[in-house]
């Protein structure tokens, strides 16, 4: 399987959001890292991690943060690697100011960014496998798959309801 995957998050207590990325990677047979780094209280660290990650065997990143989320902004100024936003509900509003900061960043620095909180990180790691897919076709199979069967479950829910 080609790929890897670095999942970061500003704060531990996102771990439970985030871990749903993993999920999602793990069920394509993915290879993911996940950890905590913080753009703002751990600046060292989040330097070094985007820094490696390409010398490290990642392909993508995927960044996680609520409030301010400087994450995923701060790890695409420091990489070339693709880096996906997931914007999480942090603070007091609920997420749109993560999400906010994740998506309006300058061009030139581009920063994928997915839905706020669950279905966000979940989102994450399905695009962190499409980007992966486009050099193997047998996770593009998988992926193809994976749709088919959500299709299917829809097409199993409708039916109960008739």
């Amino acid at each position: 399987m080609t790929g890897k995957v670095l999942i970061l998050m500003g704060s531990a207590s996102d771990a439970e959001v985030m871990a749903e990325a993993g999920k999602v990677l793990a069920g394509y047979g993915i290879p993911y890292e996940m950890t905590v780094a913080s753009a703002h209280r751990t600046p060292e660290r989040t330097h070094a991690l985007a820094r490696s990650a390409e010398k490290d065997g990642y392909d993508v990143i995927i960044a996680g943060a609520g409030a301010a989320a400087h994450l995923a902004g701060y790890v695409a100024a420091e990489t070339v690697l693709p880096v996906i936003g997931v914007p999480l509900a942090g603070s007091p509003l609920a997420g749109f100011d993560a999400l906010l900061s994740t998506v309006q960043m300058p061009g030139g620095v581009p920063v994928a960014t997915v839905a706020v909180g669950k279905a966000g990180a979940q989102n994450a790691g399905h695009l962190a496998a499409q980007i992966l897919s486009l050099a193997s076709p047998e996770l593009r199979e998988k992926i193809r798959a994976q749709r088919k069967e959500m299709a299917e479950a829809v097409e199993e829910a409708a039916k109960g309801l008739t």
